[in-house]
């Protein structure tokens, strides 16, 4: 989350641009599910459902941790040494091996209804919500709102370009 990073003015430009960066991923997907490549890995050895489990486990993190603030393995459903360090080396292979033999239809259903559901909950909060600290022990008071687009236009389209260089 660099200093330089886009921060929305309103709840409007938030959920404007989480629905752009949403639609430009779902188009991608469209393409990459028409040349029948979901399951072709890239060079690190995922693949685009591989990627797109990944944004679903992320934007879950983002309610349940983030958001609801429940404990990290506990939303993860992992055991604790796992979340202890909030290293993403460890975290991430983790989440990889949960889902890789997943179904493509199951992947996708699962990531648009959590998507649904994040959007509902950002929905129901008001923009000063997601201006206030993510964490009240936090000394440098930076708001929710670098998690929220941390885990939603930021990650969408970081996995977005990853899945169109398989085009």
């Amino acid at each position: 989350m660099s200093e330089e990073q886009w921060v929305p003015g309103n709840k409007s430009e938030l959920m404007s641009a989480i629905k752009k960066e949403w639609d430009l991923l779902m188009d991608v997907v469209t393409k990459i599910e028409q040349a029948n490549k979901m399951t072709t890995p890239d060079e690190g050895g995922w693949n685009p459902k591989d990627n797109l489990a990944h944004l679903t486990e992320w934007m879950n993190v983002l309610m349940g941790y983030h958001l609801d603030h429940r404990p990290s393995h506990e939303v993860l459903g992992v055991s604790e040494d796992v979340t202890k360090d909030w290293d993403m080396q460890v975290i991430n292979p983790v989440l990889f091996e949960r889902n890789k033999d997943r179904s493509i239809e199951e992947v996708l259903t699962e990531l648009k209804s959590v998507y649904e559901k994040l959007i509902k909950k950002l929905d129901s909060m008001s923009f000063e919500d997601l201006l206030k600290p993510r964490r009240i022990d936090d000394p440098e008071k930076r708001p929710v709102l670098l998690w929220v687009l941390g885990d939603t236009t930021e990650h969408f389209e970081e996995h977005r370009t990853t899945i169109e260089k398989m085009l």
